[in-house]
């Protein structure tokens, strides 16, 4: 029969397990996934600049290809008309946003999915491309995943963003910032002036709230008519839109992340089980530090694929 002080000490330990466990996700995900958005990032860049290149050989007013800190001498583009099927891939892409108020330089890819938004800003799908006439809007992460939104609640009205896409660079004008309700899709309608919009959560560490900045394009070339999309009063049926279905997806978990969690979970317990029995059996201490070097190390990198996969499960815009 275990005795009340082993059953206390034992109870202390796994409490004091639990806090490391704790500690060591919350350092992940304001740290460790920014490893991961940073290495993707730099694999997006390097795609979308050889799509540039590729462009610019048969148009040389494209956009040349640049890295996060050189920028093109092609000027400023107005507005444009859609092409058809110019739209890439979930995941792919978009362009790339700067902002130069907050030191923001990314990539952004087509999706607001839990893992789109991970690669970097996404573009809610349902808008038109930036540039392009209408509100053309941009999802990112606050606080997680590089945080490529973690301060344009430091935008003023006049602020400058610019946006590279396969159809050129535009500049846009921050016009105002407001924060809605998560549920208030409103901020994706079409609107009559090229608008970019961005939303990420508020306030930091939380999603019960979106903080929405949006700025309008400037337009260095001469007035010329171009189809507007009507404004349109918000009601039932564009709840059901692809741009406000992927606004309440973009604060949802996804619950594919359950059974890779688990596993990693369990390769965890394993390798810590495995080690502590090893220890145990061990009479010289030389070879049980070096054991339990050993197996922290590996725990570590199990750590890190287990806080990925739980990492599924939480809200996409915190």
């Amino acid at each position: 029969m275990v005795s009340p002080r082993r059953a206390l000490r034992a109870a202390g330990w796994l409490i004091l397990a639990f806090g490391v466990l704790v500690l060591l996700f919350v350092a992940y995900q304001l740290w460790g996934t920014g490893l991961y958005t940073r290495a993707r990032q730099s694999q997006l860049r390097a795609e979308f600049n050889r799509e540039l290149a590729h462009l610019h050989q048969r148009s040389p007013r494209l956009p040349t290809p640049s890295t996060p800190t050189t920028t093109t001498t092609v000027p400023f583009e107005g507005v444009v008309e859609p092409v058809p099927g110019d739209v890439p891939a979930d995941g792919q892409p978009v362009g790339t946003i700067v902002i130069p108020k907050i030191g923001a330089d990314y990539v952004v890819v087509q999706g607001v999915s839990t893992t789109d938004l991970e690669l970097g800003p996404g573009h809610y799908p349902g808008t038109p491309l930036p540039g392009q006439p209408g509100n053309a809007a941009i999802a990112g992460h606050r606080t997680t995943y590089l945080a490529p939104f973690a301060n344009i609640n430091e935008l003023q009205p006049g602020d400058p963003i610019y946006v590279t896409t396969v159809q050129g660079r535009f500049e846009y004008l921050v016009t105002r910032s407001l924060v809605v309700d998560p549920s208030d899709v409103a901020v994706l309608d079409p609107t009559s002036t090229p608008t970019l919009t961005l939303t990420t959560c508020n306030p930091r560490y939380s999603a019960a709230q979106r903080l929405v900045v949006q700025a309008t394009l400037y337009d260095p070339s001469p007035p010329t008519p171009t189809p507007r999309a009507p404004i349109r009063e918000l009601h039932s049926s564009q709840r059901r839109s692809p741009a406000s279905a992927a606004a309440r997806t973009a604060l949802a978990g996804n619950g594919s992340g359950v059974g890779g969690a688990v596993g990693w979970g369990l390769a965890c317990v394993a390798l810590f089980g495995t080690a502590w029995w090893v220890i145990r059996r061990r009479s010289r201490r030389f070879h049980r530090w070096a054991i339990g070097v050993a197996a922290a190390l590996g725990l570590l990198v199990l750590l890190f694929f287990f806080f990925a996969s739980l990492s599924q499960l939480l809200p996409a815009s915190f």
